[in-house]
C-alpha cells in the first residue's frame, strides 16, 4: 500500500533541533529559533560524499596493520583480521567475535545499508517505508559501538607500555579506521530518514 501522509503533506514541517512541529512558511522554529526546512539541504549529496570517503578508507584500515605488539625488543605488526586470528589462537574466542563484529561487520553493515538507502531514495526504488527506516535508526543506534576496537587500542597503548620489556604501538590503519567510523557517523546524522517516505514508489 502506497502512503503519502507526512507532515509535509499537511502543511507542517519538523524543526531539526528541537522537534517542534511549525507551518511550512515559517521561518524560523517558533520553539528554539532554529532555521527551518523542510527537508535536510543536500542531504542526499552530503551523505553520499561521506560514504564515498568511508569507502576509499575502508580498505587501507583493513590492509594496513592497526598495531604491533613488542615484547622484550621483538614483535610483528597485526591487521585487523590478523588481530583476530591473533587472539583466537590464543584463546580468546570472546574478544576475537568482539573485535569481529565491532570493526568488519558494523562498520560494513552501516556503508551497505546507508547506500542502499541513498540508492533507494536517488532512484525511488520501490522500498518499505517503514522497514528501510526501522533500518536506518539500527544503523543511527550501532554506529557509535564502531569506536570499540579504537578505544580498546588506545587502552592498551596507555596500559602496555614497559619500555623494552613490552609495548603496543598504534598502526596506521587505526587512524583510516577512525576516520571510517567517524564518517560513517557522519553519514548517518546527515541523511534525512523523511526522503524515505516522499519516495513516490514507498510502500508500507
Amino acid at each position: 500500500m502506497k502512503t503519502n501522509a507526512n507532515a509535509l503533506s499537511r502543511g507542517l514541517v519538523r524543526c531539526h533541533d528541537c522537534g517542534h512541529l511549525s507551518k511550512v512558511n515559517t521561518p524560523h522554529c517558533p520553539v528554539c529559533n532554529g532555521h527551518l526546512h523542510p527537508r535536510k539541504p543536500k542531504s542526499l549529496q552530503r551523505t553520499a560524499a561521506l560514504l564515498l570517503s568511508s569507502y576509499a578508507l575502508y580498505l587501507p584500515a583493513n590492509v594496513f596493520p592497526i598495531m604491533t605488539v613488542t615484547r622484550l625488543g621483538s614483535g610483528e605488526p597485526h591487521t585487523i583480521i590478523g588481530g583476530i586470528f591473533a587472539l583466537i589462537d590464543s584463546g580468546m574466542m570472546p574478544i576475537a567475535l568482539l573485535v569481529l563484529v565491532a570493526s568488519i561487520l558494523v562498520p560494513m553493515v552501516k556503508l551497505l545499508g546507508l547506500s542502499l538507502l541513498v540508492f533507494s531514495v536517488y532512484f525511488n526504488w520501490p522500498i518499505n517505508a517503514r522497514l528501510a527506516t526501522v533500518v536506518y535508526r539500527i544503523i543511527a543506534f550501532v554506529g557509535r559501538w564502531s569506536m570499540l576496537d579504537i578505544f580498546m587500542i588506545t587502552i592498551l597503548v596507555s596500559l602496555v607500555n614497559l619500555g623494552g620489556v613490552a609495548q603496543v604501538i598504534a598502526g596506521p590503519a587505526a587512524t583510516a579506521f577512525a576516520c571510517v567510523v567517524v564518517l560513517t557517523m557522519f553519514a548517518a546524522t546527515s541523511f534525512d530518514p523523511r526522503l524515505i517516505w516522499d519516495n513516490p514508489n514507498a510502500y508500507e
